[in-house]
């Protein structure tokens, strides 16, 4: 089967790549690097040419509201258009969980916009919510610093590997349509600053990790439940303590 993962350079786009082509199936990373260009359409129809399946694992560079807005209806419009023509019959796309719950944030509110025009484009869809992912972990340390400190709301949190996502995306390829979503989210739950404050103690960053029911989550004001599934959610197999242990850290720039 040809499947065509736009964003198939990145982070879950590259993991998702080599493990379909470690099943035998035609696996096209699709990204401006490799020549495909969802905002500007260049060589989309020549890449989904053929293509049975489409993976949208792809973000805006950007979190500001109108360039994020941009950017999901472009690519969208773009992406549908060469899906039609090539007569894809899946589309499979990956959003975060609680994004209905997030419209305060501008980049969530482009996000929902995203969701909306996949459910209405036409062509069979499977939509992942998953949650946010260990290798992002130490980034939210960074947004949340606040007077010297990192500062988190203490409620649920539910971060997921990179390579579950992948393996989520996988199955939901190689399936049927669910034209539905489906909810992801990693194995264990914690209170959102546990996970920031035993990545910052791995690393030996001396920051205080406060949790601090006021703060705001990258801008937004979040409840207990705002960042985590359903209880039925798929889960995933790789613990936040195994993955600290043997997933090296990124270069700090």
């Amino acid at each position: 089967m040809k499947i065509v993962v736009i964003g198939g350079t990145g982070l879950i786009g590259s993991k998702v790549v080599q493990k379909l082509t470690q099943q035998g199936h035609v696996a096209v990373a699709a990204a401006p690097s490799t020549g495909v260009n969802t905002i500007t359409g260049e060589g989309l129809d020549d890449a989904l040419a053929g293509a049975q399946v489409v993976v949208d694992v792809s973000n805006s560079p950007s979190f500001d509201e109108q360039a994020a807005m941009d950017f999901f209806r472009t690519a969208g419009r773009n992406i549908t258009d060469a899906e039609m023509k090539a007569g894809v019959r899946h589309h499979v796309a990956v959003s975060v969980v609680g994004t209905d719950r997030l419209q305060d944030s501008g980049y969530f509110r482009a996000k929902l916009a995203q969701e909306q025009q996949i459910k209405g484009a036409g062509v069979p869809y499977t939509l992942l919510h998953v949650t946010q992912f260990f290798e992002f972990v130490r980034s939210i340390a960074d947004f949340s610093m606040i007077d010297g400190a990192v500062r988190l709301p203490p409620v649920m949190f539910q971060p997921i590997a990179a390579e579950d996502v992948a393996e989520a995306v996988v199955e939901a390829a190689l399936g049927t349509p669910a034209n539905t979503t489906i909810e992801v989210g990693g194995p264990d739950i914690f209170t959102l600053d546990e996970p920031v404050r035993l990545a910052l103690a791995h690393d030996g960053d001396p920051r205080q990790v406060i949790a601090d029911p006021a703060a705001p989550y990258f801008g937004v004001q979040v409840t207990e439940r705002t960042l985590v599934p359903a209880t039925n959610a798929r889960r995933g197999k790789v613990h936040f303590d195994w993955w600290l242990a043997n997933v090296p850290a990124p270069a700090r720039k």
